[in-house]
């Protein structure tokens, strides 16, 4: 493990930035945005935001971590589709604190989901005895 960073201290800050961009989201959805076209996909930003982080923490598997880079992915590719071209209607700038916020947790959850995978990729984790398939688990 040497020269890695431990899988646990990834998913803690995966999860951490998971966190900070459900929370940005919830903001802005209380902010008004709920009164928008994008309305809708603030919300499930914030519910998938919250379920990825815990599942990050808690379930020694791979998916949690493809679903990091993706959710990272996803959300900061529709901001920068949102401030070039619009995204339903919507036309976004890239000012203020909360764009700056969320956008940094985006770019944590990518590299952090892409770091866990190739860790995973490297040296996948043993699965654990009476554990049934996909099973969640502690620690």
């Amino acid at each position: 493990m040497e020269g890695r960073v431990p899988k646990m201290t990834l998913r803690l800050v995966g999860a951490a930035a998971l966190l900070v961009s459900a929370a940005v989201h919830a903001y802005l959805w209380f902010d008004g945005v709920r009164n928008q076209s994008v309305g809708p996909m603030f919300l499930v930003n914030v519910v998938a935001g919250v379920v990825i982080a815990v599942m990050l923490v808690r379930w020694r598997h791979w998916l949690p971590a493809f679903l990091t880079l993706g959710f990272g992915a996803a959300t900061l590719g529709a901001f920068i589709i949102s401030a070039t071209v619009g995204l339903l209607g919507v036309h976004a700038e890239w000012a203020g604190g909360f764009v700056w916020t969320a956008a940094i947790s985006e770019l944590v959850c990518i590299v952090v989901g892409a770091a866990l995978l190739l860790q995973y990729v490297r040296s996948p984790e043993p699965a654990r005895h009476g554990a049934g398939r996909g099973a969640v688990t502690s620690g």
